[in-house]
């Protein structure tokens, strides 16, 4: 049995591949755009091509997992109707992908956050704990549950979409076309929509600066930039969106009594100016009686912790 996996992250920006063996040591990685809008068939080639750029002739793989965005059948094959990917009904990856590869290797497939969750277990901040919650906070928000040390799926295998929890129905509607969710208050995209508009009352604001005044430069890294330089309107977009955040997640230790959350993806590196207003909201809305040990923690394994699960992944199927 082969002691190396490739881990694909499939994200609304980028796909993320690498080569990891079972140490969780990255051997190889690379880097493509998604050009989600392009459609289903440009997407898969870009994963079959970074599937390419990180192995070749010789390597001796056990599988190949993919963390994709949106619902995953039971049978770790099908991608359905991902929020942010246009033209996506049913997708069989697994199929789709190995004929790429010419059947080479099995590819096993699950949700995006399940896969980060996954290497948050293993590898990452979720290590020390039995059961967490995980949530990404990337082009979309993903959510995932880790119990008693194994990934809850739910019924069809879509448990833990999180980032769909509506706390306010009469909400901006996300891309999944339900009002008021977590998604649409802090997926990137929505996140940038809502600075561009707030800082049209604030130009006097430093991101105008580090922006250079256009709004496609516009992201959380770069609000945290302007933050952390003591720009109040770039703290307060910021602290906003952590409240909204962390409204969403107190529901979601209330039903679950899961106390831990991890939390990564691309708008975690804001930090605490977004996890510390998350923190505050959390204990809000979590009820008296449940506060204790409840605690929101940022992943460090950053960009890699989706790649590393969907190795492991891989690695778990082989056995």
């Amino acid at each position: 049995m082969s002691d190396l996996a490739v881990g694909v992250d499939l994200g609304g920006t980028a796909v993320k591949v690498g080569l990891v063996d079972r140490s969780g040591t990255i051997l190889a990685t690379t880097r493509r755009e998604t050009d989600a809008k392009l459609g289903p068939g440009h997407v898969l080639q870009e994963i079959i091509q970074g599937i390419r750029n990180v192995v070749d002739s010789d390597t001796q793989l056990c599988a190949v997992g993919i963390g994709a965005p949106g619902s995953v059948t039971l049978d770790r094959t099908t991608v359905i109707q991902p929020p942010n990917f246009p033209g996506w009904q049913r997708v069989n990856l697994s199929e789709e992908v190995g004929s790429g590869l010419k059947n080479r290797w099995p590819v096993i497939v699950d949700n995006d956050a399940n896969v980060a969750a996954l290497g948050s277990a293993f590898f990452g901040a979720g290590r020390p704990f039995g059961s967490f919650i995980m949530i990404t906070l990337g082009t979309g928000v993903g959510g995932a549950i880790i119990h008693e040390g194994r990934l809850f799926r739910g019924t069809t295998g879509s448990a833990g979409e999180i980032g769909h929890v509506s706390i306010d129905y009469n909400g901006p509607m996300a891309a999944a076309g339900i009002p008021g969710v977590v998604e649409a208050y802090v997926g990137q995209r929505f996140l940038s929509e809502h600075a561009r508009l707030y800082l049209k009352a604030h130009p006097d604001s430093m991101v105008f600066k580090i922006t250079e005044g256009k709004d496609y430069k516009l992201d959380p890294r770069i609000l945290a930039q302007a933050a952390e330089k003591g720009d109040s309107a770039a703290t307060e977009i910021l602290a906003w969106a952590g409240h909204k955040l962390g409204w969403g997640l107190g529901s979601v230790v209330n039903v679950l009594d899961i106390r831990k959350i991890i939390v990564g993806g691309g708008v975690s590196a804001a930090g605490d100016l977004i996890l510390g207003p998350a923190r505050t909201a959390l204990m809000q809305a979590v009820m008296p009686g449940m506060r204790d040990g409840v605690e929101i923690i940022r992943e460090t394994l950053c960009n890699k912790v989706g790649m590393l699960g969907a190795a492991q992944m891989a690695f778990d199927h082989a056995g």
